[in-house]
């Protein structure tokens, strides 16, 4: 796939990625919305790794790292782009901002439902671990 190319988002993108998630991404995010994307780009302009192919926005990854931990969201790949290397070449673009940046371990929110997502994302060598649970609060009403 000599035509993907991986970019970080600027804030033109964010429109795109925006309606691009309602149809590649599974499940939504309390940040789902301009005002969330804008302040994660304009915070970590690096964060947010877009994967464009012929001009078209493929795929999505949130690379964000808070200076302890990596975390990673929002891997999403067009349905109809899908196994064709581009959430790897996503996931390698993340890693190598992590290990760029010190990072020591990158680590997934996966929705337990998203049994295509945890497919993906025990293939590229990441595995639960079961003796954690995520506890959220939503600090916005």
């Amino acid at each position: 796939m000599t035509d993907l190319r991986i970019r970080a988002a600027g804030p033109d993108d964010l429109d795109a990625v925006l309606a691009f998630w309602k149809g590649a991404a599974e499940g939504t995010s309390i940040s789902d919305d301009r005002d969330g994307v804008e302040r994660l780009v304009a915070r970590d302009p690096e964060a947010l790794i877009l994967a464009e192919l012929d001009g078209e926005l493929v795929g999505t990854v949130i690379a964000g790292f808070d200076g302890w931990r990596c975390h990673l969201y929002r891997l999403a790949v067009h349905p109809e782009r899908r196994r064709r290397g581009i959430g790897s070449a996503l996931l390698t673009a993340a890693e190598e901002r992590f290990v760029r940046l010190g990072g020591r371990r990158g680590d997934a929110m996966v929705l337990t439902r998203n049994e295509t997502g945890r497919h993906a994302w025990r293939a590229a060598g990441y595995a639960p671990q079961e003796q954690w649970r995520r506890w959220v609060k939503p600090l916005a009403g």
